[in-house]
């Protein structure tokens, strides 16, 4: 008989802040409510289960009588509560003091809730550094698990990873469980009988030795094909009946059970790192192909199992060098952490201040901070839902503060820490973000009544999962393949739409074309720009007076070798939803026409709806917002989105030539390969001629009406007080 061996079945649930109300009930009819069904009838079986924060709120007020059967299952020693920070963020991404709020506060939650004693908790995609450790410690948390990649990578051989360890940081000690990548392939992929023979393997080899699955519950049931394997044709009823027929020697246990009755293999510290697949993703695009075809290479060679142990690749944190737009929602997080922070400093109403901290914690969630196998930031809705807990945060923040009804403020600081300074402009309704050194381009533009940031954008980039793209679909072999491996196209002719970005999605971006460009290349970022202004630095200043404050930026450049100045101005009045946007060109020909363009994106206003639309001077709908549009002599169009509640109004002082297209990426999800909308483009462009003086100018307003969606807010409030 083989040694007994212990098995830690650790099951990950989450579903994202902001994920669609549908994905979750699919999720649970799919995967958790059947894990649990079959789980029930097998009562000698014990596992540890992480639950995220959104997904608890979401049981809790869809289907408590979930809740409920854990609750039983908890008090019979059957299931052991796995708690985490609260939503799910990367804990290197926030300041300790939110890491150790988000996993005090979800630990006392699953405590009141399952009358459970916490003592582990769950690492969001395992990304570690080991200063973590001290503030996991700080938050009355014993032992966690990450990926046996990280204890790889720390020097261990294959044979030191059939246990767990301890680790210190500034005098706390936690315990780390190393979980399989092994068991991450073969569970639930393979037929359970290799399970069973790659663990007596171990068991054969191994005295006392503890092996953990820690991976995602949706791979049962709710990724591609697993709902059909797993339950429809049984292979979770055969997993468990295959550790019940092999229980003299294969005994479940949780991993709190592990801890109180095997000792610790011995101390490690681990480098940073998260699980291998995600170190891939990290890696810029270009380094990311190129380690895929080293792999490739090099996975036949004889000596690629001794090279590989010691090969990784990128770090998490550089997300936000490959994506500039989570860097924007990661520095838009701190401002509202730094200052909400500093209310607690000042105390006030404790209620109020915990009421921002939730918004905030919700803002943090990680899934629309990367991207690797999942949609993750090229999903629009996990993105806006960020923003909406991080405005609805300082929304809070600002009635703590007792701010008027009526205020405009400016300030210029380094908003979002890359050395150079930005400039905001705010009132009751709309915030704005400015970032001169980049174009002066506007990259936030909040409306604060609904909480929503219309340039949560994204660009066009190339990816690695491309050139699968280019090849196109493949024939299926009819195995079931792990999600890291599977690849499905969700429409056709994707590799037509493949288009990338030379320039940021985002408003204000100051463009100068041949006369001649078509609409075609203008929207797929072929266009040849003329001139300097899109990426160079711009000079700003901030005018001020009691109710009204204008940011002046002004920028000297050239069109195609002719110098031009660039002045343009932003105007924003106490208690408005208008900006007036102003430009004066300087320098310019009169006896040579140029083609100026000033680029403006506007983010979740979605395509594909008869419900948003663009909307003429005269009332007449143009088409949805998807829809291309090359307009003459206007002066006028509006976005309309009914859903939204939103109405945003574009209008010029002179006639105007108006381009419109939507910007959609070709990314990848669970699901597969998808077009995914990103922003619509409106772009007025003149061609323009100098007075005697050499000077061109024009005045736009854009007005963002919120009213719709207020006055749905104000019914949806009377309706519950009645």
């Amino acid at each position: 008989m083989s040694n007994p061996i212990r098995l830690c079945l650790a099951l990950h649930n989450h579903q994202p802040v902001g994920n669609f109300d549908h994905v979750f009930e699919q999720s649970y009819a799919e995967s958790y409510r059947p894990f649990l069904d079959v789980f029930e009838d097998y009562h000698h079986l014990k596992i540890s289960l992480h639950t995220s924060g959104p997904l608890m709120e979401w049981l809790d007020e869809k289907h408590p009588e979930y809740l409920e059967r854990l609750s039983r299952l908890v008090a019979d020693g059957r299931i052991e509560i796995i708690g985490g920070a609260y939503y799910e963020p990367i804990l290197t991404m926030i300041p300790p003091r939110d890491r150790v709020g988000q996993i005090s506060t979800f630990s006392r939650w699953l405590e009141s809730r399952f009358a459970a004693d916490i003592r582990g908790m769950w690492v969001p995609e395992r990304v570690w550094e080991q200063g973590l450790t001290s503030d996991i410690g700080s938050a009355g948390i014993t032992y966690t698990i990450l990926d046996d990649f990280h204890f790889r990578n720390a020097g261990l051989s294959e044979d030191s990873l059939f246990g767990y360890y301890v680790t210190e940081d500034n005098g706390e000690l936690i315990k780390i469980f190393p979980g399989s990548e092994r068991l991450r392939y073969l569970i639930p992929f393979q037929d359970a009988h290799e399970t069973i023979q790659y663990l007596r393997g171990i068991a054969d080899q191994h005295e006392n030795a503890v092996l953990v699955f820690g991976d995602d519950g949706e791979k049962f049931g709710s990724w591609p094909g697993t709902k059909e394997h797993v339950y429809d044709h049984g292979w979770l009823r055969q997993f468990f009946d295959a550790l019940t027929e092999n229980r003299e020697w294969l005994w479940t246990s949780t991993l709190s059970d592990v801890i109180d009755s095997v000792a610790p293999v011995g101390k490690i510290y681990l480098p940073e790192g998260s699980y291998r697949e995600m170190t891939e993703w990290a890696l810029p695009t270009q380094r990311q192909q190129q380690y895929e075809d080293l792999s490739h290479d090099l996975a036949h060679d004889e000596r690629w199992p001794r090279i590989q142990q010691f090969v990784r690749g990128g770090y998490w944190r550089n997300f936000k060098i490959k994506y500039p737009e989570a860097d924007e929602m990661y520095a838009r997080m701190m401002m509202v952490s730094r200052r909400l922070d500093d209310a607690f400093r000042l105390g006030g109403d404790q209620a109020r201040l915990e009421d921002a901290q939730r918004e905030l914690y919700r803002g943090q969630c990680n899934c629309s901070y990367w991207h690797g196998a999942f949609g993750g930031i090229y999903l629009p809705h996990l993105r806006n839902a960020v923003y909406n807990h991080l405005i609805a945060a300082d929304n809070i923040l600002d009635e703590i503060e007792g701010r008027p009804s009526n205020w405009v403020s400016a300030a210029i600081d380094d908003f979002d820490l890359d050395a150079h300074k930005e400039v905001s402009l705010v009132n009751d309704r709309l915030m704005c973000l400015f970032a001169p050194s980049r174009g002066g381009m506007m990259y936030e533009l909040d409306l604060r009544p609904i909480c929503h940031n219309l340039l949560s954008t994204l660009n066009r980039r190339p990816e690695s999962y491309h050139r699968k793209v280019q090849a196109g679909p493949a024939q299926d072999s009819g195995d079931l393949a792990s999600i890291h491996d599977v690849v499905v196209f969700k429409q056709e002719g994707l590799d037509q739409r493949l288009h990338y970005d030379v320039n940021p999605r985002k408003s204000l971006i100051d463009h100068f074309y041949r006369g001649d460009v078509s609409l075609q290349s203008i929207a797929d970022g072929t266009a040849v720009e003329l001139g300097s202004f899109v990426h160079q630095r711009y000079d700003a200043r901030v005018r001020r007076n009691p109710d009204r404050i204008q940011i002046m930026q002004h920028c000297d450049g050239h069109v195609d070798g002719h110098p031009l100045r660039i002045t343009k101005g932003v105007t924003l009045e106490s208690g408005s939803s208008t900006l007036e946007i102003a430009y004066m060109l300087e320098g310019v020909p009169q006896d040579q026409p140029l083609h100026f363009s000033v680029e403006f994106n506007f983010a979740g206003l979605p395509s594909g709806a008869d419900d948003r639309y663009f909307l003429a001077a005269n009332g007449h709908r143009l088409g949805q917002l998807g829809t291309r549009l090359d307009l003459a002599e206007g002066q006028e169009i509006a976005l309309v989105d009914e859903w939204l509640g939103v109405d945003v109004q574009l209008s010029t002082d002179c006639t105007t030539h108006l381009w419109t297209y939507p910007v959609e990426t070709v990314s990848n999800s669970e699901g597969g390969f998808e077009l995914v909308h990103q922003s619509v483009v409106v772009q007025p462009h003149w061609y323009v001629e100098g007075d005697e003086e050499g000077r061109w100018i024009v005045t736009m307003k854009l007005l963002l009406d919120t009213s719709m969606a207020e006055q749905r807010m104000q019914q949806a409030l009377e309706t519950v007080a009645s």
